[in-house]
């Protein structure tokens, strides 16, 4: 039950139809006695920045998740943001310090790595894909080369993105070797949809299918369906796949020590999920 003790936690992003940490977050807070609860809030992008400033306004705020579109645009609306978030480019997580100043972090990437590397795929010494240099693409890439890729190779539709997260991973990894432009799948490790593409129904498939390794283990950000389009054609192939929400319920026991609500295991979050698609 909502009442006026109740602490919120914003999710940010446009549209909202498919966001699905309210339906893992609030379980857990309901299972734990925690009186806080996760409320989707749609913020399109022209509306952001004045969105935020007024949002975090609200006494009983604690912090917000922030998804698409808006992971970009957050580094320059908060006050301060952790070197995580400065070398993905982009902040997943607000936290509103006592003294009223918005701290920005990230964690998709990390949700992410864990998730893969759980399923017995390590990225040491591994060939990587990611095609997406947005937010959460930035912020795998930048993980997977923290978990000792040998190499990545960044593709974006908007070459500009991927040159800019290239030059920010060479600086801080200089042993890595990063290449931009292709997003041909074949002989790569692992290969990453970090793009909206698969949230609609007539989406083309991000990567062609024809040239995907039976070896190759394909991760998706998409959560709109569990399996979307391009898990589907991957698994056909006889690919191992890592589905969107596993990256969520990797990098939530992250978020709840951010937001100072304690831990849990990804394990015990998927026990009280209550996950619809």
């Amino acid at each position: 039950m909502i009442s006026g003790k109740t602490t919120l936690i914003a999710h940010l992003g446009y549209p909202t139809e498919a966001f699905k940490a309210p339906m893992i977050y609030n379980p857990w807070f309901e299972q734990q006695g925690i009186d806080a609860v996760v409320v989707p809030m749609g913020v399109k992008p022209e509306d952001y920045a004045a969105s935020l400033a007024q949002i975090f306004r609200f006494s009983n705020l604690r912090g917000a998740l922030v998804t698409m579109p808006h992971k970009v645009t957050t580094m320059s609306l908060v006050d301060e943001v952790t070197p995580t978030a400065r070398i993905a480019g982009a902040c997943n997580a607000i936290l509103k310090r006592p003294d009223g100043t918005l701290l920005g972090d990230q964690f998709d990437g990390a949700g992410f790595v864990r998730g893969v590397e759980r399923k017995g795929r390590p990225f040491r010494g591994t060939r990587v894909l990611v095609s997406g240099a947005g937010g959460v693409g930035s912020a795998i890439a930048a993980s997977i080369a923290a978990a000792g890729a040998a190499e990545l190779m960044l593709f974006d539709a908007h070459a500009a993105s991927a040159e800019a997260l290239a030059g920010r991973l060479r600086e801080h990894y200089p042993q890595l070797k990063v290449t931009t432009g292709s997003k041909d799948p074949a002989g790569f490790d692992v290969i990453v949809n970090a793009t909206p593409l698969g949230m609609k129904a007539d989406d083309p498939l991000p990567f062609d299918i024809d040239r995907i390794d039976a070896g190759t283990f394909v991760g998706e950000v998409v959560m709109k369906t569990e399996y979307t389009p391009l898990l589907e054609a991957a698994r056909a192939r006889g690919c191992a796949v890592q589905v969107g929400t596993d990256m969520l319920f990797e990098m939530i026991p992250a978020y709840l020590e951010f937001f100072g609500f304690g831990s849990a295991t990804a394990d015990e979050l998927r026990a009280s999920a209550k996950l619809q698609y």
